[in-house]
């Protein structure tokens, strides 16, 4: 085999792995992302003021600088880091679980994109469980190496009532 041909070779195995690598590092951010939100509640009561700020600041930290959070138009758009730790410091529920799952995520260099399916049991602060599905559609970009939201839009496909609800919130 030519050294041509052997140096192709290892330059698209290269490209794969770069690829393969850059979907795990995606799908753990997406992962840090739900832990993050959802450490919001303790045990169905929002967080105190400093610890909720604290993982708005570090979910928000997740996304480009000049990031967009896109909540649908049940829970608003915001634009940028700062904006994005203000929406998520001021949640509308008191407790949530996200379940991001079937992720289609597809590379190009430093940008990707990724489709998630969504179930999500929430509960309103009247006491009202609900489970919603949906899907998120995120745009990604590697910034000094590191995989980050672009853009993140949740669709909504419905919301329902769970019958008698989360009987008790341990965590």
């Amino acid at each position: 085999m030519s050294t041509d041909r052997v140096d192709d070779h290892v330059r698209r195995l290269e490209r794969r792995l770069d690829a393969a690598e850059a979907v795990l590092a995606i799908q753990n951010l997406k992962a840090r992302y739900a832990a993050l939100v959802d450490a919001r509640f303790i045990r169905g009561i929002v967080a105190d003021g400093p610890l909720l700020n604290e993982l708005a600041q570090s979910a928000a930290g997740l996304f480009c600088e000049d990031g967009r959070w896109d909540g649908g138009p049940g829970l608003g758009v915001a634009h940028g880091r700062e904006a994005i730790a203000a929406r998520l410091a001021a949640p509308t529920i008191v407790f949530s679980r996200h379940f991001f799952i079937a992720p289609q995520i597809a590379v190009e260099d430093d940008r990707a994109t990724g489709s998630w399916e969504l179930l999500s049991p929430f509960t309103r602060p009247d006491g009202t469980s609900l489970w919603m599905a949906g899907t998120e559609d995120d745009t990604y970009r590697k910034v000094d190496g590191v995989w980050l939201h672009e853009s993140m839009a949740l669709t909504t496909y419905f919301v329902s009532p769970s019958g008698q609800g989360w009987p008790r919130i341990l965590a």
